[in-house]
């Protein structure tokens, strides 16, 4: 029987372009670059790629291997990993018996990792690919994302209000805000960016709060500056207030001062980590204007006891 070699492969040196005394970074640095430029994907008008991608890999898979590398350097085996001399040692009629050779086909070393960094791929189970990597080819990839920007309504924000929005394709959806919303939130609609080989791209929408005419955003609270009549501070009253949530009745204190803060639990913006926080009421004592009978009272008022509302700044 004669034994058929087939086409002789190039030296596998020659063909990653290293020196026969190059170190396993060099020839592995010296692949990941020819596999980058040569890989099919990247080369679908160019068929000879696909020869020399295959040669390269081969080359790669000797010189990576110590064992079949130092065979190489031996002269024992061609640049395909076969035998130079298959009748030297009786045949290939396996173990024992009359020395038969046997041949062992493993995966090329860390190819596998190289294909991770350049392409990405994944290990494709049972399935080989075209150049019996064991891999599958990258997939397809999707489509754009599609950047939006959303106004929302203080109180919209507040209360957690869906948000009726219109995508580039003409559909409108409702958008559920989350809790913890403010300025720069970004929400991610997945599938609903541009079309693409390997699905949609997503939609990112950027939340801003508008401001609000008199409610003021504190972190998670919303502090709110309330009027209240003379006789309202001194005897104190039941008055209504705005809230988010509508108008609640809030106790204002007999002898309120002006600038006291009165709080309402759970009617702020709505926390990440569950629960609400509070809306903070500042007094604020509005006097009548031209008032003579009120003047005429002051001036005939005499305080029970000596008082310096200004004992704080030392005067």
């Amino acid at each position: 029987m004669i034994y058929d070699t087939g086409t002789m492969a190039a030296d596998p040196y020659a063909t990653l372009g290293v020196s026969r005394g190059a170190s396993e970074s060099e020839i592995k640095s010296a692949y990941r670059k020819l596999a980058k430029e040569l890989h099919p994907d990247r080369n679908t008008d160019n068929p000879k790629a696909a020869e020399k991608f295959s040669a390269a890999t081969n080359a790669y898979d000797l010189l990576s291997d110590k064992d079949k590398r130092a065979q190489f350097d031996r002269g024992e085996i061609d640049a395909e990993g076969n035998p130079l001399h298959p009748f030297g040692g009786g045949g290939f009629g396996g173990q024992g018996g009359a020395g038969g050779s046997s041949f062992e086909f493993s995966e090329a070393g860390d190819i596998g990792d190289i294909f991770e960094g350049l392409f990405g791929g994944g290990r494709s189970g049972s399935s080989r690919g075209p150049f019996g990597f064991g891999r599958r080819q990258a997939p397809p990839p999707k489509g754009a994302d599609v950047a939006y920007r959303l106004a929302v309504g203080f109180e919209d924000a507040a209360r957690l209000d869906d948000q009726r929005i219109t995508l580039s394709s003409g559909k409108a959806i409702d958008l559920k805000l989350k809790a913890g919303v403010e300025n720069g939130t970004q929400m991610r609609l997945t599938g609903q960016g541009e079309k693409g080989p390997g699905g949609a791209g997503d939609a990112i929408v950027t939340i801003f709060v508008q401001d609000h005419k008199f409610y003021e955003r504190d972190g998670d609270n919303i502090r709110l500056d309330v009027p209240i009549g003379l006789d309202e501070a001194v005897l104190g009253a039941k008055i209504k207030v705005p809230t988010v949530d509508g108008p609640v009745m809030l106790t204002v204190p007999k002898n309120a001062a002006s600038g006291k803060t009165l709080r309402l639990k759970g009617k702020g913006f709505h926390k990440k980590g569950g629960g609400r926080g509070d809306q903070l009421v500042k007094l604020e004592i509005d006097l009548p204007e031209d008032d003579a009978d009120l003047a005429e009272f002051v001036k005939s008022w005499k305080p029970g006891k000596p008082q310096n509302p200004r004992s704080e700044f030392g005067v």
